[in-house]
């Protein structure tokens, strides 16, 4: 009896990356609550867990950069232009935020003079991410709640029952 190896379901392991990245991008948006030290450690897991998504994503990426300027779907050409600003916003937080770090900088022994043009740019730049990742949730929620209900709710409820029907046997 030979077991196969379960098969990797790549929307699964999407869902469950957004979920993490979603709730790092939280956290990593108010720093008060997690402090300085976290904000930053996690917010450079978060640039990580982004290139892993786009890794994930690489197929779609390239497709759609090859026809963005043929015929290609709306929501499709929408869809291209917020990720691109998202990812050069995304960009420009983590590289704002390394320049004014507190914490994990300093913890690798680098220390930069502070600046309030990065401080500034890194709070609007993040602010902004806010709004694009409103944007980009509202655009697949669909797919966001069947992939929450398929791969979350449904293996968590219990098998339902189907209504069998039975015939009766007439004598004659």
């Amino acid at each position: 009896m030979s077991s196969q190896p379960k098969k990797l379901n790549i929307n699964k392991v999407n869902l469950l990356l957004d979920i993490a990245v979603f709730i790092a991008f939280l956290f990593a948006m108010d720093p008060r609550s997690t402090g300085i030290a976290i904000h930053e450690w996690l917010s450079i897991a978060f640039g990580a867990a982004m290139i892993v998504h786009l890794l994930l994503h690489w197929k779609w990426i390239v497709t759609v950069t090859t026809r963005f300027f043929r015929k290609i779907a709306a929501k499709a050409r929408l869809n291209y232009v917020l990720n691109v600003l998202f990812f050069i916003d995304m960009t420009l937080v983590i590289f704002t935020g390394i320049m004014i770090s507190e914490a994990a900088l300093p913890a690798l022994g680098i220390r930069l003079q502070e600046n309030f043009t990065w401080r500034f740019l890194h709070s609007f730049t993040a602010d902004f991410s806010v709004v694009i990742l409103g944007l980009h949730t509202a655009l697949h929620w669909k797919w966001i709640v069947d992939s929450f209900k398929r791969y979350l709710i449904q293996p968590l409820m219990p098998a339902r029952r189907m209504p069998v029907t039975v015939q009766k046997e007439v004598q004659s």
